[in-house]
């Protein structure tokens, strides 16, 4: 109920939200044997289920953000402590003046793209930059959409889920600007469903999770055109309502197995 949300609209449904939140964790855990730490719940942080709004971590760095919502920034203080315990470089976002959300930042594996947006500014895109120097790093203007991530994500390992839109299109289009490099690109009918879950797992090789054919099934169909992933629909009908998306709910960090 207290969460935050861009637009009005129903009640989420807690019982089915714990539902579709504990599927998620269980195809993440038992499906593709990833290690899932996971945070215990703060009943005074409503928004602390969105994990990935508050750090990037790329290779051994991870960068606290300085969420753009004052109501989420003690999130940040439970993402260090674990973060620490994977002994990974923290860097601390401390510029008063700058705002990133990690649902605006889309890493390609060869640079970083920062959605520009009510809850990122200029001055977060810019310490993002200092802090993974080997990346560039270009901006996004966002009008229309609440992150980057909203309408876009990674769907391969050189390959952008778009949504159809005219806002996502032009950012698209403006990505592709920015870029010396081509990317392919994968147009779904709906912006909610772009944002997927892309991983290269050693043992699974591509598998991709993607919002369920009952959700959104002009969507579904074309990811079901991948023939070389490993396709794993997963339902987010509750924490869509505010705002929520696949990505948000997890920070993928590649470490060793022993850790």
């Amino acid at each position: 109920r207290q969460a935050l949300r861009s637009t009005a609209g129903p009640e989420v449904d807690f019982a089915r939200a714990e539902r579709e939140y504990q599927l998620y964790v269980g195809v993440l855990r038992g499906k593709l044997g990833l290690q899932v730490l996971e945070l215990p719940a703060d009943e005074s942080l409503p928004d602390c289920v969105f994990v990935e709004d508050v750090a990037v971590v790329c290779e051994e760095t991870a960068l606290l953000t300085r969420p753009g919502a004052p109501s989420r920034r003690k999130e940040v203080e439970a993402m260090k402590g674990v973060l620490e315990s994977l002994n990974l470089n923290i860097v601390e976002m401390v510029d008063e003046n700058a705002t990133l959300d990690g649902g605006d930042v889309l890493f390609t594996g060869r640079e970083f793209f920062v959605g520009l947006s009510r809850r990122t500014n200029q001055r977060g895109a810019e310490i993002l930059a200092d802090t993974f120097k080997d990346y560039a790093v270009s901006t996004v203007p966002v009008h229309d959409s609440l992150h980057l991530k909203s309408f876009c994500s990674m769907a391969g390992p050189n390959l952008i889920a778009i949504g159809s839109s005219e806002a996502a299109q032009k950012a698209l289009k403006t990505m592709q600007q920015m870029s010396d490099h081509r990317y392919d690109k994968l147009t779904v009918p709906d912006d909610a469903a772009a944002n997927c879950i892309y991983l290269n797992i050693p043992s699974k090789g591509h598998v991709l999770l993607h919002r369920a054919p009952e959700e959104y099934p002009e969507s579904a169909k074309v990811f079901e055109k991948l023939k070389d992933h490993m396709l794993i629909p997963i339902a987010n009908t509750e924490l869509e309502k505010i705002d929520g998306s696949l990505t948000c709910c997890s920070v993928l960090i590649n470490k060793a197995s022993e850790l």
